[in-house]
């Protein structure tokens, strides 16, 4: 590290010193709070007790958002080793057992059901809330800490020696892929230098009290990737990840909030995490993340709980959080998700086409506006002249015929489009390989091809994933939008897509409504059979659909 930048951290630290034995000592005691053995009472503390709950229910009353605490005293078959769960995510595919506190290898020759294993994949990380309630009560709505007292509950998917492996195979670019921040007297600093982030520079860093965020994971760990990309199945957007490590007694990041729904991982350490309520209303589901908050702005926090390895912290958008490091340092992934996926983002891509297609057609939106119409409408005219109430009847009257025009179809797809554009490619489990492109079709040896498989009529296919396309129609032309072709790397590569004829799309419609199940080339709507094999394997060599028995089963 540069010795001025060396110094300039150091000087930080000496500052914020005083704050960090308070935060720590507050950190303590809360931890403290929440061991502490359940003593007897007698009825005078009961008393009390009581007096106390009423007086936290009538607190509670006034607050709009509530902090909600699981814990969970695990099973014996709940701690059992999961060594071999996810240790190889190209090996194998991602299946939880029956009460969703493991995932699981799951090695069989067939396909898996790309929506049971997404849905399985999400009740794990929910566990043990069943997958309704937290959509009832939590899901944008309350934060979620669920405390689990496993601390290798999510080791399946990181720990500190992969995260260390990562920065010394890969080229890890500061600014890009990697961030160096601190957060002393109420200001966040970040020190990137340029380049690589080599591991002895990031470890000097992280010496002197540095926090490190990978901003990118997916790109360099498949574990990652093949959590992420599970997950994009089940909510139908992109889902993101950062990993965040931090020293001991340290913060990385100043109070602020999100525009995204997060899950937080903890892998391994501790950090005390603070929440509060958004300061307006209208930052509530913020579609914008904010600006970094000073603690005088900042009410009492709703939520003040030590998160351990193996816990869960979910927060929806807009809630203003901070987070320290206790003891030992902190290593936890932020799993994103919903991010510009509001009705306010479907009205913006509704309300132009409705308009432009009202103007088209309706040649009332096409009339000239009242003569003068400036010489009383605007700020600097008071309400109530008959001539301004007139307009305001006008601009109502047109604004119902606009809901005329709406099409909620186009405007879906045009955020369907969008999503394509984010998404990650899927992930390709191991078992799944030998049925898609990549392992299957025509196999060249060195001395020519030894071994070919076809398309047939009697080929079953399905989608390789339901999100990996969109039909769409623009104009009179029909595209086939796909995220296959896309990188790991978000927007690397331009929007992939097929044209396809008219004639086809009744047969790439069939497709897609029976994802999951399979379908044979035979029963698609389209009149010559030859067609039907060459639309289904154009499809097959953009990696878009799998087979349900590998083609490679024919000698040359």
């Amino acid at each position: 590290m540069h010795a001025a930048k060396r110094k300039n951290i150091e000087q930080l630290l000496s500052k914020k010193k005083k704050k960090q034995k308070a935060f720590h000592k507050e950190g303590k005691d809360v931890k403290q709070a929440s061991t502490k053995k359940k003593m007897g009472c007698n009825k005078l503390k009961l008393k009390i007790m009581k007096e106390e709950n009423k007086k936290n229910k009538k607190a509670a009353k006034k607050k709009t958002v509530t902090a909600y605490t699981i814990h969970i005293k695990p099973k014996e078959e709940e701690t059992e080793s999961r060594e071999n769960i996810l240790n190889e995510a190209n090996s194998s595919h991602l299946k939880t057992d029956t009460n969703y506190s493991s995932i699981k290898l799951n090695d069989s020759d067939d396909p898996w059901n790309p929506i049971d294993e997404c849905d399985k994949l999400f009740r794990w990380i929910l566990y043990p809330m069943p997958k309704a309630q937290f959509f009832s009560r939590q899901w944008q709505k309350n934060p979620l800490h669920i405390k689990r007292n496993t601390c290798t509950y999510h080791k399946i998917l990181l720990s500190m020696s992969i995260f260390e492996e990562t920065l010394r195979d890969n080229n890890v670019l500061f600014t890009k892929n990697l961030d160096i921040t601190s957060y002393s007297n109420g200001v966040k600093e970040t020190h990137n230098p340029p380049g690589r982030a080599y591991p002895s520079v990031v470890w000097d860093y992280f010496k002197n009290n540095c926090s490190i965020r990978m901003l990118n994971p997916q790109i360099f760990i498949p574990r990652i990737h093949a959590l992420n990309a599970t997950l994009q199945e089940f909510f139908g957007c992109f889902v993101g990840a950062n990993i965040y490590l931090t020293p001991p007694n340290s913060q990385g990041f100043a109070p602020h909030y999100d525009d995204v729904e997060a899950f937080i991982l903890q892998i391994e350490g501790e950090k005390r995490w603070k929440l509060y309520e958004p300061l307006k209303p209208s930052q509530k589901l913020s579609r914008y993340s904010s600006k970094n908050f000073d603690e005088s702005e900042l009410g009492e926090p709703i939520m003040d709980k030590i998160v351990s390895a193996g816990d869960l912290l979910y927060l929806p958008r807009g809630i203003i959080h901070q987070a320290m490091a206790l003891d030992s340092y902190s290593l936890h992934i932020t799993v994103s998700v919903f991010q510009r996926n509001s009705w306010c983002d479907l009205f913006e891509k509704l309300l132009p086409q409705a308009l432009k297609q009202a103007t088209k057609r309706d040649i009332r939106f096409r009339e000239g506006l009242p003569v003068n119409y400036l010489t009383f409408v605007g700020c600097q005219y008071d309400d109530g002249p008959l001539a301004k109430e007139y307009f305001k009847t006008l601009v109502k009257r047109l604004f119902t015929e606009l809901f005329e025009y709406i099409d909620i179809d186009h405007a879906a797809d045009l955020m369907a489009k969008r999503q394509i554009h984010d998404s990650l490619p899927p992930y390709i489990f191991k078992p799944e390989r030998k049925y898609t492109i990549l392992e299957d079709g025509e196999n060249t040896g060195c001395t020519g091809p030894k071994r070919y498989g076809k398309i047939k009529l009697s080929t079953e296919i399905r989608l390789l994933r339901l999100h990996c396309i969109r039909l769409i129609k623009e104009g009179k032309v029909y595209k086939i939008y796909y995220s296959t072709e896309n990188s790991k790397e978000y927007h690397e590569y331009e929007l992939q897509y097929l044209e396809i004829d008219k004639e086809f799309v009744p047969a790439i419609k069939q497709i897609i409504g029976a994802y999951p199940n399979f379908i044979s080339v035979k029963d698609l709507k389209i009149k010559n059979a030859d067609t039907k094999i060459q639309v289904v394997k154009d499809l097959w060599e953009k990696n878009l659909i799998i087979t349900k028995v590998p083609l490679n089963c024919v000698p040359h």
